[in-house]
């Protein structure tokens, strides 16, 4: 009796296990995340004080729904490792900020910015700038910089510098 009573414990234990992991399978892309990475950061003084950071990065959006954004906001972390929070740029003004500050290069990309929606598996190259302050060497001596993506639903998707 004791194997016949072990042998369909083990059974039910395969079977709910299988249950288990059938939900999961199916549960897979409903998830809303950003998943990406940090491809550059440019900085330059806005004045002795004031600085800026261009960030451009990548992402995917792994779910099977659209991400629809609700804010991005950017945080360095200083060389003490404290957090400083930077005031993004709208897009229009971070145009302007390119042409003002030949120092950044060019905008190779379009800002990220509120209401944009990312399509379901979709990988889109962006952009973001945000203005510190703190002065431009405090910056360049940052140990982290993190874009923070929060959905209309409410997921939140933080891309790390590594």
């Amino acid at each position: 009796m004791n194997k016949a009573l072990l042998h369909a414990f083990g059974i039910a234990v395969v079977v709910v296990l299988a249950i288990i992991g059938g939900v999961f399978y199916i549960q897979r892309g409903a998830h809303v995340e950003l998943q990406g990475r940090i491809l550059k950061v440019r900085t330059a003084p806005l004045d002795d004080n004031n600085s800026v950071a261009v960030v451009d990065f990548r992402f995917t959006n792994i779910a099977d729904y659209v991400f629809a954004v609700r804010d991005v906001t950017v945080t360095v972390d200083d060389a003490a490792g404290n957090p400083v929070m930077g005031t993004t740029v709208a897009d229009t003004d971070a145009r302007r900020l390119f042409d003002a500050i030949p120092l950044l290069g060019q905008k190779y990309n379009s800002s990220l910015i509120v209401r944009d929606k990312i399509a379901a598996h979709g990988s889109e190259d962006r952009m973001i700038a945000a203005s510190f302050k703190i002065p431009e060497a405090q910056l360049e001596k940052r140990k982290q910089l993190t874009i923070r993506v929060e959905d209309v639903d409410g997921p939140v998707s933080e891309l790390k510098e590594k």
